[in-house]
């Protein structure tokens, strides 16, 4: 219900609500009594045993200045209510586990819409509304005994990959899984019009040359040992193929049938989107009721921006400094199946990460010229962090759009850009990962008020403190033997990154395996005096109760714990105050506090053939919660589920999954919180996604499917208004 909805009636003035009250044949009114207002649809969905509990109701239109869905989730007596819809006319149906859909009605807002349930018919077709992770858990990864690989001419795994758990890490959000799904019906059978071939195995050493992405694909398959892993995918495909089926998932229980999921289509169907953001994430409540702003990565080199209250849409363009920027697509190695010839990611900006400040602006990492970097940056430049560590290449760099003045300001930098991250500090620091061998930062204060790129950026190499005085000194170089009387450089560079409230100090995570996360001291002069800590994640460290690996995307609470997914299938926590051992010094070079860290399995099924702790899940980020924005409360670690089509939240050790289940295949690689209203409960407040898959014509709805934002909200209960 929203406000709008109230009026006086009556020479008494006697406020009413609109509503109608929806009555279930053969149940108590009192017991199943569904309340809605003019601009609700509700009613209850019953099967052939009566009602179904646990099912989605989806209303989606067209008639906006954008396609426009809402999905509900129904309650334990089969109720439903998708609350306060635009004026429209939606096609609503049924989806759900044990089901196939039901037919499509139409119905405009303040209608109610009693809905058949369609029971699968068998497993085969129940199997098809399945989370692609469930398809993934079907793999039959190589035994533990088939490594280390013996090359092409013996077992076709290649000698590189020393274990079972680095191939899966090759599987997974380590490589096949960081771009896009695997499982979803695209991907686990081969599409006709890829062509016609011998065998699956031919079948799959085309289908992975497809494209702009061909040669990452192709790579990463000459990586793992390409003879065996094409076997690996065909008997895959082809046990689908002959007619097995992932084991069904539960339907929505408890706290998960509260959401409401809304989504529109942001995008060119050509582009694929990497992050979105809505506010300043040090304080939820900037840029309330605003757009959003989105980050095309390598596709298009605009960013597309939601107004969710208009439901509109529009691009601003991203331009480079210099012409002849490389273009970060790059050519197809072969046709693509969906776009034959054509290179559909045309972008040079290669905008990969966005940022709301404190008054609204929004922080892109941006290509604004070619990697070669400028003498300023170069041995000899007087400037501060090229006199510590001159810097020699930076392949993306820094932006800015204000929207209040529609202007954008492009931002050269000494140091490679990736993600962003806002210091709580009085200069507004934006830290950066991707740096590779140094960490890099803007002092966004000066450089709004000088507009000297130069003066207000710094970087610094990463000195972990192994002469152990608590300060950074001479090093020797990663490589180079041990030295009692120095520091040690290393070349672990940061991919996610977040800062420490309490202590300003900026955490991130390093990938590899098996990976480890990282903790920079910026000291009174960062580049010269900023110290470096690493932490391994526990690996075949027998003081770990739990091994995993891998980290990807990471974030932090407001008490300083560190948390980030594993391509192991965990969502692990490192928390430094529990260390015991001396945390600086010649031991303290990564496995050195598995105190610290704690492992917990993410809800999928295991992939065939695997015994350890983990599921088929590897999320590509964790974004915390620290302001109960979501309702699960506060510091609640939010996985990404990529392979879950859905988040995944840790409340109190318990999952809670948020299965987006229209259309399949939702695959994001992050989201933010913003409060819109504090005073309005749930619906002033809401989580912000993006589709972030790189093939978004991988989903059910096909070519042409552009990427989507994602609101997800929680309800007091799956009936409220």
């Amino acid at each position: 219900m929203t406000n709008s909805r109230l009026g006086v009636v009556g020479a008494v003035g006697v406020v009413l609500a609109v509503c109608v009250m929806v009555l279930v044949p053969g149940l108590g009114a009192r017991q199943a009594a569904v309340q809605i207002d003019g601009d609700d649809i509700g009613g209850v969905v019953t099967g052939p045993n009566g009602p179904e509990a646990g099912v989605w109701v989806i209303a989606e239109t067209t008639d906006l200045p954008t396609r426009f869905n809402r999905t509900v989730v129904t309650d334990d007596q089969g109720r439903y209510v998708v609350p306060d819809l635009p004026a429209a006319t939606y096609d609503v149906w049924v989806r759900g586990y044990g089901l196939v859909d039901s037919p499509k009605q139409q119905a405009s807002p303040g209608t109610r819409l009693d809905l058949r349930a369609v029971v699968a018919p068998d497993d085969h077709a129940a199997a098809q509304y399945y989370p692609a992770g469930y398809w993934y858990s079907l793999l039959e990864v190589p035994g533990p005994e088939e490594f280390p690989g013996t090359g092409p001419d013996g077992n076709g795994i290649s000698p590189s990959v020393p274990s079972q758990a680095a191939w899966l890490r090759g599987l997974k959000s380590g490589g096949c899984t960081a771009c896009h799904a695997l499982g979803n019906k695209a991907t686990r059978e081969i599409p006709p019009q890829l062509g016609e071939f011998d065998s699956l195995v031919a079948a799959w050493d085309r289908r992975v040359q497809s494209g702009q992405a061909g040669r990452s694909m192709s790579g990463a398959l000459d990586r793992m040992g390409r003879r065996r892993a094409l076997e690996m995918y065909a008997d895959w495909t082809g046990r689908i193929m002959a007619g097995e089926v992932p084991p069904a998932p539960p339907r929505p229980q408890g706290i998960e049938r509260n959401v409401v999921i809304t989504q529109w289509d942001w995008a060119d169907p050509t582009a694929y989107l990497h992050d979105e953001v809505s506010t300043d994430k040090r304080n939820p409540t900037v840029n309330a009721n605003g757009p959003i702003y989105g980050a095309l990565e390598a596709s298009a080199d605009y960013i597309p921006v939601l107004d969710p209250v208009r439901n509109t849409i529009r691009q601003v363009p991203v331009p480079v400094r210099d012409p002849d920027t490389p273009r970060a697509g790059g050519p197809n190695l072969a046709p693509s199946p969906y776009w034959g010839d054509e290179a559909i990611w045309n972008s040079q900006a290669n905008v990969h990460n966005p940022m709301i400040d404190q008054d609204g602006r929004v922080w892109l990492t941006s290509r604004v010229r070619g990697p070669d970097n400028p003498a300023v940056c170069l041995e000899g430049s007087d400037h501060p962090s090229a006199r510590a560590f001159p810097n020699a290449r930076a392949n993306r760099h820094l932006a800015v759009y204000d929207p209040s003045t529609n202007e954008m300001t492009l931002i050269g930098t000494c140091f490679s850009t990736h993600h962003l991250i806002f210091a709580e500090d009085e200069n507004n620091t934006l830290w950066t990962s991707g740096g590779g061998q140094v960490l890099g930062w803007l002092n966004t204060k000066l450089f709004l008020e000088t507009g000297d790129e130069e003066l207000a950026q710094g970087w610094s190499p990463l000195v972990l403190d192994t002469n152990g005085n608590g300060r950074r000194d001479a090093y020797v170089e990663p490589g180079e033997p041990a030295d009692p009387a120095k520091d040690t450089r290393i070349r672990s560079g940061y991919y996610g990154v977040s800062v420490n409230p309490n202590d300003g100090t900026v955490w991130g995570s390093s990938l590899g395996f098996p990976g480890a996360l990282l903790r920079f001291d910026p000291g009174e002069n960062p580049s010269e005096t900023g110290v470096t800590e690493i932490y391994e994640v526990p690996w075949e460290n027998p003081l770990a109760p739990v091994q995993g690996y891998s980290p990807r995307g990471m974030d932090i609470d407001r008490n300083g714990v560190v948390w980030t997914p594993l391509a192991s299938g965990h969502l692990a926590s490192f928390d430094r105050s529990k260390c015991t051992g001396p945390l600086n010094g010649p031991e303290a070079t990564g496995q050195h506090c598995p105190e610290g860290w704690t492992l917990y399995e993410e809800p999928l099924p295991k992939m065939k053939g695997i015994t350890e702790s983990g599921s088929s899940e590897g999320s590509y980020y964790t974004w915390v919660d620290q302001f109960d924005i979501l309702g699960l409360g506060r510091n609640v670690p939010i996985n990404t589920g990529n392979a879950s089509e859905g988040l995944l939240a840790l409340q109190d050790g318990e999952w809670v999954i948020l299965r987006v289940p229209y259309p399949l295949g939702f695959y994001t690689k992050w989201m933010d919180g913003r409060i819109d209203d504090p005073d309005a409960g749930w619906k002033g407040k809401g989580l912000w996604a993006t589709w972030s898959t790189r093939a978004p014509f991988h989903a059910e709805t096909g070519k042409g499917t552009p990427s989507k934002v994602v609101k997800f909200q929680l309800r007091p209960d799956p009936l409220a208004r």
